[in-house]
């Protein structure tokens, strides 16, 4: 299972070995990876060092959704509940 505080959204790029993805939860939180596997770990990580660096410049760190996890098989998708 894939574990990760804010929904994500992965986006095929028009390099067929690059995507990117961003969170529609985290404000200025975005990345690109090399596969959908690269983007998730990357964005894992990265959301963790993004919400502390938010912490450490006292900005607003928003709370995760709730979500409902569901797989297809290919793909973990959020739907808000």
């Amino acid at each position: 299972m894939i574990d990760l505080r804010y929904s994500l959204a992965i986006e095929a790029t028009s390099e067929p070995d690059f995507f990117s993805f961003y969170s529609p939860d985290l404000e200025g939180f975005s990345g690109v990876g090399h596969s959908v596997e690269d983007c998730l770990y990357q964005a894992k990580w990265g959301m963790t060092d993004h919400v502390r660096l938010l912490e450490e410049q006292g900005l607003p760190v928003p709370l995760p959704p709730k979500l409902g996890i569901a797989w297809s098989g290919q793909f973990t998708v959020g739907e808000q509940i």
